[in-house]
């Protein structure tokens, strides 16, 4: 599938296509977040798959009509399978000169714009840099800078102002509905029902009619628009995907993450209590788990990074689903606390949804470059198990997961997501609770160590199959036990300083994270058999890589591809499998991290294909490196000339 709009292959309908990729951009304050978030919970309930990517500023509020101010929320829905958002958008709505400029670029040739024209006056034309050679306001709307585009010159700030005065809205609130006006023309132009959206605005603002009624008037004079505006010419028709029978909603990857946790919990058999404080873009996590109280969810927004870690680790040592959220910069600030955990050997779950850095970095927006601290960012001999998720709502089956391994092994566990999964949204085949995993573990409750005299005891550090200890309730009878940062004795837990018994533990510690690579799925392949090209892909790569190799294979290159859930360990079939290929590509959102960890593990010749914009990968651009790795064999596969 390419970006360009195409008819369906089963319609002779030429008002049917296959898909749609719409963007919606305005200012921060224009209200496009909501605007998208709409036009997709309408597609979902309307049967189509779909994925989004929500784009905003940092900033709280950047200058009103400024480029660096704009919002933006790209949604590709589609009558089949899709996992990505799309390359180029086939439709831009622009509600003002900075969001034109922002957002021209990444359109498909051809594509139509729809701008709000009212809004395209000197004062924003000058701040979104619209100028002339003299320093003069230039009206991109009457030049050719939008030659090979279809334009909608709509004027929506003006209608909407006129439909909700006759509500008595005055002229500045009627302003703030103008993107229910812009989302009501879309709805008309490509076939969306109406009354899921008239339901939620008296859902929404059921507080506040006159505002209610103001929306609804302006989606309405939207729809109506396009539905007696010649201009904008007939309507098209994204048919329902045909997706897997079951109950779906759409989800977003924080979401889906918080309530994974939740599962978790309830399949361990354990309260969840969730030390936090509020960074982007983890916060969505905190404001979910604190909804559900009803499951034994407790909730502490501490007064920092530090102390969230240890209100969870504290849990932890208490018998409870210890869970800290957070992304970069404080990952940093928690590692001497998830060292500790580490040392003392108790479940902890580490969340990191990544973003821009270093330091406050992109906060809002999309990188994957925190997999070197993940894996690396503690003192001393600590290597913890490390999982990321690749989609938003398998967030749900990586919580799970992440939880599974804390509290089999008695570890931290690193739990990768990233901005790009968090905010996105994709359709959630509902699980069936029966088929979810039992991951329960026995507390301990008795002594497990006789010693030489005949004395029952009970030792800490007595170690299971799995190599873990055992997790005694403070307070359990008989069982009173410390634990602690100073080196203890393997079994007793008494504090050892003997250069054999630290080199023990060390080794002990390590020995328990390696054994994990027995308890998780080999690595498996995706694509041609007999390709030599291979690409490797782990966290929220997995959509564009899925589509750029089904693209390439659809055009005759052999080519395969593989992705990582678990980091580390790696599963256990990967150095065989990466021997098999002559070419191995890693896309990652950073400078190119696990390529090097595969290349100093395997020996082998993984190349890094880079991309640090805080923007995820677009399906071309992966499939470029698969051409010129291609290329550079020849362009031959197995022997045969393709």
């Amino acid at each position: 599938m390419t970006d360009t709009i195409k008819r369906s292959d089963e319609a002779d309908d030429d008002r049917v296509l296959d898909h749609l990729i719409v963007r919606f951009a305005g200012d921060s304050g224009d209200g496009m977040q909501l605007t998208g978030d709409r036009f997709t919970s309408v597609s979902a309930s309307f049967g189509n798959d779909l994925s989004t990517m929500p784009d905003f500023p940092a900033e709280i509020r950047a200058p009103a009509g400024t480029v660096n101010g704009v919002s933006a929320f790209q949604v590709n829905i589609a009558d089949h399978d899709i996992t990505t958002p799309g390359d180029e958008p086939n439709v831009l709505v622009a509600m003002n000169p900075a969001a034109l400029m922002a957002d021209l670029g990444r359109l498909e040739t051809g594509g139509t714009v729809i701008v709000n024209e009212d809004a395209f006056e000197d004062r924003n034309l000058e701040k979104a840099g619209y100028v002339d050679e003299d320093g003069e306001p230039a009206n991109p709307l009457d030049d050719d800078t939008l030659a090979g585009y279809r334009v909608l010159r709509v004027p929506m700030s003006s209608l909407t102002k006129e439909v909700c005065a006759e509500l008595g809205v005055k002229p500045r609130d009627a302003e703030r509905s103008k993107n229910f006006f812009a989302l009501g023309l879309v709805s008309w132009m490509y076939t969306r029902p109406t009354e899921p959206t008239e339901e939620w605005i008296d859902k929404k603002f059921a507080k506040n009619e006159l505002v209610a009624a103001a929306n609804r008037a302006a989606f309405h004079a939207g729809f109506n628009f396009g539905e007696t505006t010649e201009a904008v010419g007939h309507r098209f028709e994204v048919r329902p995907a045909k997706l897997p029978p079951g109950e779906y909603t759409s989800i977003t990857g924080n979401v889906a993450l918080s309530w994974g946790l939740i599962a978790a919990a309830q399949l361990a058999n354990l309260p969840l209590t969730l030390g936090s404080y509020p960074i982007t873009p983890a916060s969505d996590i905190l404001h979910e788990l604190s909804k559900h109280k009803h499951f034994g969810i407790r909730t502490v927004q501490a007064e920092d990074e530090i102390a969230a870690v240890g209100i969870a680790l504290g849990a932890a040592f208490s018998g409870h689903l210890g869970v800290t959220t957070t992304s970069g910069p404080g990952v940093a600030l928690k590692s001497e606390t998830i060292s500790l955990a580490f040392a003392i050997e108790l479940p902890l779950i580490v969340v990191d949804i990544q973003r821009g850095g270093p330091s406050t970095g992109l906060p809002t927006k999309t990188e994957a470059s925190d997999l070197n601290i993940a894996l690396f960012g503690r003192h001393g001999e600590a290597p913890l198990p490390v999982v990321a998720s690749y989609s938003p709502a398998q967030c749900f089956d990586a919580a799970i997961e992440a939880a599974r391994i804390a509290v089999k092994y008695r570890t931290p566990v690193i739990l990768l997501s990233d901005g790009y999964l968090a905010n996105g949204s994709e359709p959630w085949n509902l699980p069936d609770v029966s088929t979810l995993p039992d991951i329960s573990v026995p507390f301990a409750t008795e002594f497990n160590h006789t010693e030489r005299d005949g004395t029952e005891v009970f030792w800490p550090y007595k170690r299971d199959e799995n190599m873990a200890r055992p997790w005694a309730i403070p307070g359990t009878p008989g069982l009173m036990h410390r634990v602690g940062g100073l080196e203890k004795k393997d079994g007793t837990g008494n504090i050892d300083y003997t250069p054999e018994n630290h080199e023990l533990m060390v080794q002990l510690r390590a020995a328990k994270i390696d054994a994990i690579a027995r308890d998780i799925p080999d690595a498996e392949i995706n694509g041609d058999d007999d390709a030599d090209i291979l690409v490797v892909g782990w966290g929220s790569t997995w959509a564009a890589i899925d589509a750029s190799v089904q693209r390439r294979r659809r055009a005759g290159v052999k080519v395969a591809s593989t992705h990582l859930t678990h980091l580390n360990p790696l599963p256990p079939n990967l150095g065989d499998l990466l021997g098999r290929y002559r070419k191995v590509l890693v896309p990652e959102l950073n400078s190119g991290q696990l390529a090097n960890v595969l290349r100093a593990k395997y020996l082998v010749d993984a190349r890094a294909v880079t991309k640090v914009q805080g923007l995820p990968f677009k399906s071309r651009e992966i499939e470029g490196a698969i051409d010129e790795a291609h290329a550079s064999l020849g362009g031959v596969t197995n022997g045969a000339a393709q």
